[in-house]
């Protein structure tokens, strides 16, 4: 096949199936849910046992999981119109979301597989995500060493060719050929033993704070956004889903109403069909394990390298947060509870050695400073290996009793936005918001990312002629957290007195008590390893003191204010 072969492939790949089609009548979802009224968001209170509410509110759209496919949906739901009520067990991007590599790309490897459709999608997200959300992504370099032995140069040349072209790449460098020898990206590999490779583009992005502006746009709009609260029974009344939920802290529980409902559970999407949704699902979930490590910084350039292995597999190495490089991920099937999943001895030493097979200082398990590991929640293919599962979105809809479920299996960061849109395609027959046209969270920007994508730098320089008490390196992580609301955070502050107690490595009283008001931060987990990367350079009594201080805090009920706009 040659590489004109190819091309027309990728462009011309047939679309992803479905599992279910969108049947011709839906008469029942009609009659639900009061349609003498004219509004489609009505509530009423009802005082029960023990002194809690029972609201009967009926959504148009109803959403389980906070991850960034439930939290993306959400926030195109409102946008076009729809009332929306979206529930997360524990807090957003507490579970796969925030433990990925960090990337928005295309997948390279994915070539290899021939998900030539999945590339391209992924390849036009990137620019698209990296436009609405400059301060949280950011463009990156990759260089891919050429091991003799392994995949051929050639082929090599040929899967960066379709990489650069069949995604519509705009703004982002072509690929080059690197002559490892002299070039400075080949000083921290061994010496004499890579001496050329290519180096191409993708992005970085902070995947958790990916989630959680998803969800506070998406709250700007008028979505109902409840974390710590766990969908513990799915039934249906009348053709209208009544989904009851259950606070995790106080064991409140409340009984939400909505035509539609979607299942954007991750790795549990089969435990909430388990709930009573009354679907016997027919497609599969392939729970595969991905580990990483943190350790100190291996090298001075800001480049990223992508090592071929022995096994088949790649690896990254990623500068990260300044001080430090991010060395995964590994592919291994799981089956175990997700909420425990752990790194295991054996994948950090197997990451250590994939690294250490190309740097000239090599990595060990005792320079790990940090690891985690999380669950994808794939659509099982049937692949005989976790590397070869599709990394592909399978959406299974559902009418039990007349009323609308869509499932989703499978899906990656990158095509976050793209899933959220097709999602919402396939349940218009039953959704009546149209304020906004399909594609439009591709041209409106996430808070704070209403700037162009170079502007980060000056946006950073802005911040300490305002607020000339910050050091650079305070201004420049508030820039790329927050963007143009860093403002919000730092408010009428004149010294950095005014921001309040310093909890260590530059958080302060100030940035917690926004991120608890307008971020859905409840614990110093939830600031500190999702919110920021601030548990990096945190001693564990300053986290347990920053523990304290948000439950002494914390106000009863309180839920995240609207607020519209960027700058202050």
């Amino acid at each position: 096949m040659t590489a004109t072969d190819l091309f027309a492939l990728a462009r011309n790949h047939p679309p992803k199936k479905s599992a279910a089609k969108v049947p011709r009548f839906h008469f029942a979802f009609v009659f639900g849910c009061d349609l003498l009224q004219s509004e489609s968001k009505t509530v009423k209170a009802k005082a029960v046992a023990g002194g809690s509410v029972l609201w009967t509110e009926c959504y148009d759209l109803a959403i389980i999981g906070g991850g960034v496919n439930g939290c993306g949906i959400a926030r195109d739901a409102a946008g076009r119109g729809n009332s929306v009520f979206l529930c997360e067990m524990n807090d957003l991007a507490s579970g796969t979301s925030s433990w990925s590599t960090k990337l928005v790309h295309g997948g390279l490897r994915y070539l290899e597989y021939y998900e030539f459709r999945l590339v391209r999608e992924a390849l036009i997200e990137r620019e698209i995500l990296w436009q609405i959300a400059p301060h949280i992504i950011r463009p990156l370099r990759f260089v891919l060493p050429h091991h003799a032995g392994l995949r051929p140069a050639w082929l090599l040349r040929l899967g960066l060719f379709l990489y650069d072209h069949i995604g519509g790449r705009h703004l982002l460098p072509a690929t080059r050929s690197v002559d490892l020898t002299r070039d400075v990206v080949g000083k921290p590999l061994i010496p004499g033993r890579y001496t050329k490779g290519f180096e191409y583009s993708d992005c970085f992005v902070d995947d958790a704070r990916l989630v959680a502006l998803t969800a506070r746009d998406a709250a700007d709009r008028g979505a109902e956004i409840r974390t710590r609260t766990r969908a513990v029974e799915i039934r249906q009344v009348d053709g209208v889903w009544h989904v009851t939920v259950e606070d995790s802290v106080t064991g409140a529980r409340d009984t939400i109403q909505s035509r539609v409902l979607v299942n954007a559970g991750g790795p549990w999407v089969e435990q909430v069909l388990a709930s009573g949704a009354g679907v016997n699902a027919r497609a599969k979930v392939r729970l595969v394990q991905g580990s990483h490590i943190v350790v100190p910084k291996l090298y001075d350039h800001d480049r990223a390298y992508i090592f071929q292995n022995a096994d088949g597999r790649i690896i990254f190495v990623i500068p990260y947060q300044d001080d430090f490089s991010l060395i995964g991920t590994t592919d291994r099937d799981y089956d175990g509870d997700p909420a425990k999943v752990k790194a295991t001895q054996e994948e950090i030493e197997y990451l250590c050695a994939s690294a250490s097979a190309y740097l000239a200082k090599p990595v060990k398990p005792e320079d790990v400073v940090w690891n985690y590991s999380g669950v994808r929640p794939l659509y099982d293919d049937g692949a005989s290996e976790a590397k070869a599962a599709t990394r592909d979105y399978v959406f299974e809809l559902d009418t039990p009793g007349g009323a609308p479920l869509l499932s989703i299996y499978g899906g990656k960061i990158t095509t976050y936005r793209r899933l959220s849109e097709e999602a919402l395609e396939r349940l218009s027959p039953y959704l009546r918001g149209t304020k906004a046209q399909e594609g439009w969270t591709g041209k409106a920007p996430l808070p704070g990312g209403d700037m162009d994508v170079s502007a980060v730098a000056a946006l950073s320089a802005e911040l300490i002629r305002n607020y000339p008490f910050l050091a650079q390196s305070h201004a420049n992580r508030l820039a790329h957290a927050y963007g143009t609301r860093a403002s919000k955070v730092l408010g009428d502050a004149t010294s950095t007195a005014d921001l309040g107690r310093s909890f260590g490595a530059t958080l302060t009283e100030s940035e917690v008590r926004y991120l608890m008001a307008n971020e859905w931060a409840r614990t110093a987990d939830d600031v500190v390893w999702r919110r920021s990367k601030l548990g990096l350079r945190m001693t564990a009594g300053e986290i347990a003191a920053l523990d304290e201080w948000m439950l002494a805090n914390r106000v009863s009920g309180e839920r995240p204010l609207r607020e519209a706009g960027g700058r202050a």
